[in-house]
């Protein structure tokens, strides 16, 4: 009984494939001849509208290049670094120096990072506000505060029209680092409700807590919570992590 059954199911799962591939092939527009395909030859014409229609277009899609890309820095996690490397040493120019020192800061060699930074920090792109920002995430991530809060303020001397939500924040944490608690509490507070994420209302609270602020910090970690309950599933998987940070100071 159970062989007859497992024939019959070896026998129509071909039929069933095309079925289901033909529903796709019409509900999405694609050329009609892989139905006539599918329906005189069922399995064949199934693989082959699999291997042509929908394979490549998983491949191409967002999800599946970031899994690529994934796999690829799971294999080879400094493959990009070498690349870049070679390019800057190539061509010299300031995108790849750019991409370079960006790739450096990412592998946390800070210092190699502020080379690369000052090799492109000069004339046209001298004060250049994105390879300024770069420079002082780079000079953050060495531990050096001050030089990261010095180089944002003359960022924003230069270039008073940059609204970037990441210079605000690492200022403020440039600050805090340095011990200037009041300044960066004061920026803290702006970006808390201003920043494309939770961190900086996450950092705002926590600082408050540290200066015995507790019921202050737990109301902007309670809003923040609030606001993220309505907030898109997308956003609060991505800010996973520092909504349990929030979560932790109530």
């Amino acid at each position: 009984m159970r062989y007859d059954t497992a024939l019959m199911l070896y026998l129509i799962l071909p039929y069933i494939l095309s079925i289901a591939l033909i529903v796709h092939c019409i509900k999405t527009g694609r050329n009609w001849i892989w139905v006539w395909v599918m329906l005189f030859l069922p399995l064949l014409g199934a693989l082959a509208y699999a291997a042509v229609e929908i394979v490549p277009e998983l491949f191409r899609s967002r999800s599946a290049q970031r899994t690529a890309r994934g796999l690829k820095k799971a294999i080879d996690p400094f493959g990009d670094l070498r690349r870049y490397e070679r390019e800057a040493e190539v061509t010299g120019n300031v995108a790849s120096r750019q991409r370079y020192a960006e790739e450096l800061t990412r592998h946390g060699r800070h210092a190699d990072a502020i080379a690369q930074y000052r090799l492109t920090l000069t004339g046209l792109y001298e004060h250049d506000p994105d390879l300024m920002l770069g420079l002082a995430r780079a000079q953050f991530g060495q531990g050096d505060a001050s030089a990261a809060r010095t180089t944002l303020e003359a960022l924003m001397q230069h270039n008073p029209g940059f609204g970037s939500p990441e210079r605000h924040l690492l200022y403020a944490r440039a600050l805090e680092q340095e011990g200037s608690l009041d300044r960066a509490l004061l920026e803290y507070r702006t970006l808390a409700h201003a920043y494309p994420g939770a961190e900086a209302a996450v950092r705002y609270a926590q600082l408050l807590e540290r200066q015995g602020q507790r019921d202050e910090a737990r109301k902007v970690a309670r809003e923040l919570l609030e606001q993220a309950r309505i907030a898109p599933a997308h956003y609060r998987r991505a800010q996973r992590d520092w909504l349990d940070a929030a979560a932790r100071l109530l």
